[in-house]
Parts: C-alpha cells; sequence; structure tokens
C-alpha cells in the first residue's frame, strides 16, 4: 500500500537512506539476524548512539499491501527511530503471493518474541516493548496486539509483555474487500471477518496511537475512527490524530529528520511512547 507511494511523495528510497546515515549520526546497525527459520524471516536492530540501559524496543512493520516491502528499505525509520533513543527492530515477513494471511501475522509474531527474548543484548528493555506499523504493517501491530492468537502462540502476551502500539494509516476495518488479490490474501469471504482487527477488541489491548491523514486515498482514515471507537466502547485506551493535510505516504515520511517539518509525528509518537513506557526521554539528537 505504501512503497510505491512513498518513492514518489519523498523522492528514492535511496535518498531518505543516505540522508538517514548523515541526520542520525552514531546509529548500530546490526543486519540479517535470523528470528526464525526460512526466507523473509530476518530482521535488524538500529541501536541508538548514547547508549541507555533499559530503553524501549520498538518493532517496526513496513507496509506494502501485504505483497512488497523489505527491511533494507526502511533503514531510515530503523534509524529515525534510534535517534529518538529506541532501540528499534525492523523485520521481514512473508508476503503474497508465497503466503496468505494469517502468515504474515505469525511471522510479526515470532519477530516481536524474538526482540523481547533478545532486546536486553542491545541495550533494550524487554520489559519496555512497543509494536509499531505503517500501513499494511500497522494492521501487523494492531493485530497482534487486540487478537491474542498471534502473539499468545508463541509465548507473549500481549496484555503484559506489549506496552503500547502505534499506527500510522493503517486498514483496521477494511471489508468489503475490492480487489482480487486482497481477496485472495485474507481468504473465503466467511472468513474475512475474521481479519479484521476492529472485529477482536476486548479492551484489554495496550495503550494505542493511531495516527492519519485526511487526504488518504489509499487506506481510508475512518479506519481508525471507528476502531478507536471500539477500544473505547470496550473500555480501553486509545488516542487518535488526524493531520488534514497529510496522505498516506507522508504520515511514515515525515518520520525522517529532514521531513518533520511536514507534521510533528515523529515528536508525538516519543512522547506516547516514553509516557507509556515510563522512562524519561534521552537528550534530544
Amino acid at each position: 500500500m505504501a512503497l510505491a507511494a512513498l518513492t514518489s511523495a519523498c523522492s528514492a528510497i535511496g535518498v531518505l537512506n543516505g540522508v538517514a546515515k548523515v541526520t542520525s549520526p552514531g546509529v548500530t546497525v546490526t543486519r540479517d539476524i535470523a528470528y526464525a527459520p526460512g526466507e523473509r524471516h530476518g530482521l535488524d536492530v538500529y541501536q541508538p548512539a548514547q547508549r541507555m540501559a533499559g530503553r524501549p524496543v520498538v518493532v517496526f512493520f513496513y507496509g506494502g499491501g501485504w505483497d512488497s516491502g523489505a527491511k533494507a528499505d526502511y533503514a531510515w525509520v530503523g534509524r529515525a527511530l534510534a535517534g529518538q533513543g529506541f532501540v528499534t527492530v525492523v523485520p521481514d515477513y512473508r508476503l503474497y503471493p508465497q503466503a496468505k494471511w494469517p502468515d504474515f501475522l505469525q511471522d510479526s509474531a515470532l519477530a516481536v518474541r524474538w526482540a523481547r527474548d533478545n532486546a536486553a543484548q542491545y541495550g533494550g528493555q524487554p520489559a519496555k516493548l512497543v509494536l509499531m506499523g505503517h500501513s499494511a504493517g500497522a494492521y501487523n501491530a494492531v493485530d497482534l496486539a487486540v487478537d491474542e492468537r498471534w502473539l499468545t502462540a508463541v509465548g507473549v502476551d500481549p496484555e503484559h509483555d506489549i506496552k503500547a502500539v502505534v499506527g500510522l494509516s493503517g486498514p483496521y476495518d477494511f471489508l468489503p474487500l475490492e480487489s482480487d488479490e486482497l481477496k485472495t490474501i485474507f481468504g473465503p469471504e466467511g472468513q474475512r471477518p475474521d481479519t479484521q482487527p476492529i472485529n477482536h477488541v476486548n479492551g484489554r489491548a495496550p495503550p494505542l496511537l493511531l495516527i492519519t491523514g485526511d487526504k488518504d486515498h489509499t487506506v481510508d482514515p475512518g479506519n481508525s475512527d471507528r476502531l478507536a471507537a471500539k477500544v473505547r466502547a470496550a473500555g480501553g485506551q486509545v488516542t487518535v490524530i488526524h493531520y488534514a493535510g497529510l496522505d498516506h505516504a507522508r504520515t511514515v515520511a515525515a518520520l525522517a529528520g529532514p521531513l518533520r517539518w511536514i507534521a510533528p509525528i515523529m515528536r508525538e509518537t516519543t512522547a506516547f511512547i516514553d509516557r507509556q513506557t515510563g522512562v524519561a526521554p534521552p537528550p534530544a539528537n
């Protein structure tokens, strides 16, 4: 859903990655760590330049409509979040046509399990684990939090092990499906309600921050509002932020250092994560 739009809106991915190296000096990157056997089961870890013990760990899932995307393309996001003092994990996950629902959720859950079990080696605090994603990646992050099946299957308790979730321009309530590809990815019509995060809200999920742009023509901003209403009705915690001038790509592009003038999304995200994890932020880079 995001990569092609992001490329046209923010110039080439390579430019963003190149600029990120300059604007986030000192970030240490460990690449291609296997979190499970098989293809597309690798992840990259971004460690902050200022090594402060016990920092939150953010697992970031990129978008791409569940049929495209690669962790290397989102190195700039890893560096940007590490620049805020977060130990950041960016995993790959299986994509269509090799994978369909719920394969990518099961992969995402395994990546979260790896982050919890290994965060301390990289200066992170396993008890301060945060999920974050954009577009299809926001779906992955939010669904792991509200649908307990995927994390509990790998020994992670979403109610206690996950402290916060950030979704950027995510699809959480997107039936009926229109594209033939999505119909294949999400299976027979009778199964599709089970694939929607909104149908698994129980009020016990960790606090959610849902950010969307009102000019988003890829994912209806109403997805965030409808999910938030369901969470509130169930007694859960959720914050929704709309940016009137942003489209689908710019909600994630605004995380990049040179593009933060677009919207204060990094500031809102950092404040939310620090608040929910109960830590003071490090000095700004």
